[in-house]
C-alpha cells in the first residue's frame, strides 16, 4: 500500500482512484462496508481511501480530552489488510480548514488527486464549517468528472455501528460488545518503552506503552492477545494488562502495562499490538505488596481460562 500526503505533488500513476472518504477511526464494519462497497464500484480502479491526519477534531479542539480509537500507523495497517492500494493521508492543517466544499472538491478530489470515484456515508459533510452535504458533493461531481456513491449507515443489531459507540463499549469496559461493532478486537498498539520496572521485582515483568491521544479503555485488568510486530520475538502470545494511573503507587499518567505469559526476553523498543478481550476488573489500591501479588495471580489464572476458551 503507498501513503501520499500530499495532494499538490500526485505522481500520475497514483492518479484514477476509487476512493471512499473519511476519518475511518477504528476501521469498525461500517467502514468495512464502505470498503467493501468502494472495491464493487471502482471497476477495476486502484482502491483508495482519503482520510486526515491530524484527525479534524483534534485540530479544531487540540485540548480536548483523547478520542481517537487507534493512531495514525495502526490504522493504516488495518487498511492494508483489507486491501486499501493507496492511503491518501492528507495533512489537515489550516489551509485545508479554510477550503470551501467546492474548493475541496475541485483542487483535491479532481485537480489534486485526480479520483475517478469517491464513495462517501450518508452523513458526510465536508468543506470549511462542513458546509457540504452528500447533495453538493453529487452535483460537484457530475460538473467535475467524478462519480459519487453514497453508502448507507450501518446497524448491527439495532445499534448504530459507530465509533462513538464503540467508545462508550470500551469506556464501560465491555471490549467484547466492541469487538461486535468493529469486526475485530480493540488494540492499542506502539512501542514498549522504559518503565520503572516494579513488575519485574514483583515477578510480573510488564511491556509498558503509553496510550497518549487514544480514547482510555475503562481502567483496570484485562485478558488479552499481544501480537509482537518485530524483533526477535516476533509473535502472538496470551497475557494480562492493566490500563489505568496504578493506584498502588500513586501513579497520575495513565499507560498500560502488559504481561506476557510463558515469555521471557527484552522487548524494550518493540512494537505490540494489544487486544482487549476481556475486562477482569477496576483498579485497585492493596493493604500492601502480598496482597497486590495474590491479586495478580489470581487475574492471570482468570486470563488463561478465558483466553484459553477463544
Amino acid at each position: 500500500m503507498r501513503i501520499l500526503r500530499d495532494y499538490l505533488f500526485i505522481d500520475p500513476d497514483d492518479r484514477g482512484a476509487c476512493a471512499a472518504i473519511g476519518n475511518f477511526d477504528g476501521v469498525h464494519l461500517g467502514h468495512q462496508a464502505v470498503i467493501d462497497l468502494t472495491r464493487q464500484v471502482g471497476g477495476g480502479a486502484p482502491l483508495g481511501i482519503l482520510t486526515f491526519e491530524p484527525h479534524p477534531r483534534e485540530y479544531f479542539a487540540p485540548d480536548a480530552p483523547a478520542f481517537r480509537l487507534m493512531n495514525a500507523e495502526a490504522k493504516a495497517a488495518r487498511l492494508e489488510k483489507l486491501g486499501v492500494e493507496k492511503l491518501f493521508q492528507l495533512n489537515f492543517n489550516t489551509a485545508m480548514a479554510s477550503l470551501t466544499p467546492r474548493e475541496f472538491a475541485q483542487t483535491v478530489i479532481a485537480d489534486g488527486l485526480g479520483l475517478t470515484h469517491v464513495v462517501v456515508g450518508a452523513d458526510f459533510c465536508f468543506g470549511k464549517g462542513r458546509a457540504g452535504t452528500v447533495e453538493d458533493l453529487r452535483r460537484f461531481g457530475a460538473e467535475m468528472d467524478f462519480e459519487v456513491t453514497v453508502a448507507e449507515l450501518l446497524e448491527n443489531s439495532g445499534t448504530l455501528v459507530s465509533s462513538t459507540a464503540i467508545r462508550q463499549a470500551l469506556g464501560d469496559g465491555r471490549p467484547r460488545d466492541a469487538a461486535d461493532l468493529l469486526g475485530h478486537w480493540h488494540r492499542i498498539e506502539g512501542e514498549v518503552i522504559g518503565g520503572e520496572q516494579r513488575g519485574r521485582e514483583l515477578g510480573f515483568p510488564t511491556a509498558n506503552m503509553s496510550i497518549d491521544g487514544l480514547h482510555p479503555p475503562k481502567f483496570g485488568v484485562y485478558a488479552v492477545q499481544v501480537d509482537m510486530r518485530d524483533g526477535p520475538h516476533q509473535g502472538s502470545y496470551h497475557g494480562a494488562a492493566s490500563v489505568g494511573v496504578r493506584p498502588m503507587f500513586n501513579g497520575d499518567h495513565p499507560n498500560i502495562e502488559t504481561f506476557l505469559f510463558d515469555f521471557s526476553g527484552d522487548l524494550y523498543g518493540s512494537t505490540l499490538s494489544v487486544a482487549l478481550i476481556e475486562y477482569l476488573r477496576p483498579e485497585l489500591k492493596f493493604d500492601g505488596l502480598d496482597a497486590l501479588i495474590s491479586q495478580m495471580d489470581a487475574d492471570c489464572q482468570k486470563a488463561r481460562e478465558i483466553l484459553a476458551a477463544l
